[in-house]
């Protein structure tokens, strides 16, 4: 590509006389040259081409001379300045001094010497190349940023933009917590909304909750509707992951129940939002194209989240966690639902629910013991549960489990349908 170089001097033979010290570049179009003689035309030239890469100027011309000149390109936009180099005598150093500090990359001294000027402008334009090429880069990243910026949160998007050769992207298997959202009967609401209505409230919906998996650092792998797919661990190592995992479930739970109790003021009468946990292995990473970024994740984990967000429509409840991602240290915040077998499984998984932040001690404690009668099959588990019931009317867990054993069903074992 030819470097393109306007000359600025007043001096009447510059031109004849660049032209032909560098004619064979010129001939090879490795150099295009134009001329101005003085400032205001300079100005005139960048703006009719806005493809010139350096600008060499005298100090002393008329109408305008190059410190103003500088001065003048300095209040142009930055991606489309030329770098400058000033040409002076050697009794001018003060002025060269000010033009530095007005931009100029570097400097020859009259009478030129051609080997000089030469050696100055090729590592001008070797700065012209290397800024240029930042430039680029940073355009690259922030065209990157924008795209992750969708999936992950702002500090994980920027470290991912700025990662040159994508691993912490690419298909891995790793240990994450998957956790999925739905809102109950949305599909039949969505119905009954006109478009403008229902956009806002899609919007006011998925924005709270994205921008609170991004709190937590969680990476929001798909957006289907009015469901969120969010992951943990993936793609950057998190050592808190349950923790991590179980704060935002509750956190999006409860902005979930603030939304609908002020869309409910609306006239709109938003449903539940269900939430399944999981942890375990998965293969994620980005499985889409280079025109299609698609980063997600697969495997039996992701898949026993999805479920256990289906089962708290039997259940009753809102959240569901798995033992899986608690560990073997259950948090008092949570109370076991039972030992659920999903469906399409066969194996049990203890799973539990988050206590609201200002349960009432008693309740908590009224609904452990009746839990422990259930688990372990004792008759004293229906009074217990109608006491807890008849004591905390709005418990559905509890109604779930005194239904079970009105139908004569015991155990902590429920099969889902």
């Amino acid at each position: 590509m030819s470097a393109h170089i306007l000359v600025v001097d007043d001096e009447p033979d510059i031109e004849a006389l660049i032209v032909q010290k560098f004619r064979r570049e010129i001939r090879d179009r490795r150099f295009v040259f134009s001329f101005a003689g003085d400032g205001v035309e300079a100005l005139a030239a960048i703006a009719a081409s806005p493809d010139i890469d350096v600008v060499i100027s005298d100090i002393n011309m008329p109408r305008m001379d190059g410190l103003t000149l500088l001065q003048k390109m300095s209040e142009l936009p930055q991606d489309a300045l030329p770098a400058a180099m000033i040409v002076s005598a050697y009794g001018d150093m003060a002025n060269i001094r000010t033009a530095m500090n007005r931009g100029a990359f570097d400097f020859v001294t009259k009478p030129i010497d051609f080997v000089d000027f030469e050696t100055t402008l090729q590592k001008t334009l070797r700065h012209v190349a290397d800024r240029r090429d930042a430039r680029q880069r940073m355009a690259a990243a922030e065209r990157a940023h924008a795209a992750l910026s969708r999936y992950f949160s702002p500090s994980l998007a920027e470290r991912l933009a700025g990662a040159a050769d994508g691993a912490a992207l690419s298909g891995q298997r790793r240990e994450v917590v998957a956790l999925f959202t739905d809102i109950a009967g949305f599909t039949t609401l969505a119905e009954t909304l006109d478009g403008a209505l229902l956009g806002r409230l899609l919007n006011d919906y998925l924005s709270g909750m994205t921008d609170i998996v991004f709190a937590h650092d969680g990476t929001v792998t798909k957006i289907m509707g009015d469901a969120l797919h969010v992951l943990f661990g993936a793609p950057a190592e998190q050592p808190d992951l349950p923790a991590r995992a179980i704060a935002c479930a509750r956190d999006l739970d409860a902005f979930a129940e603030a939304l609908r109790g002020r869309w409910r003021g609306e006239g709109v009468d938003l449903g539940v939002t269900r939430i399944g946990v999981h942890a375990g292995l998965a293969m994620v990473g980005n499985f889409g194209s280079a025109r299609f970024f698609d980063y997600t994740a697969y495997g039996d984990t992701i898949n026993t989240a999805a479920r256990l967000e289906a089962a708290n429509k039997e259940l009753g409840t809102r959240v569901c966690i798995s033992a899986a991602v608690i560990g073997q240290t259950i948090p008092a915040t949570l109370r076991p639902v039972g030992d659920l077998v999903l469906r399409g499984r066969s194996g049990e998984l203890r799973a539990y629910e988050p206590l609201p932040e200002m349960v009432d001690p008693a309740h908590a404690e009224a609904y452990a013991a009746a839990f422990a009668l259930l688990a372990s099959r004792d008759p004293g588990a229906m009074p217990a549960f109608a006491g807890l019931v008849g004591r905390f009317p709005g418990d559905a867990l509890a109604h779930f489990h005194l239904r079970r054993l009105l139908n004569g069903q015991t155990g902590a074992r429920i099969e889902l349908a």
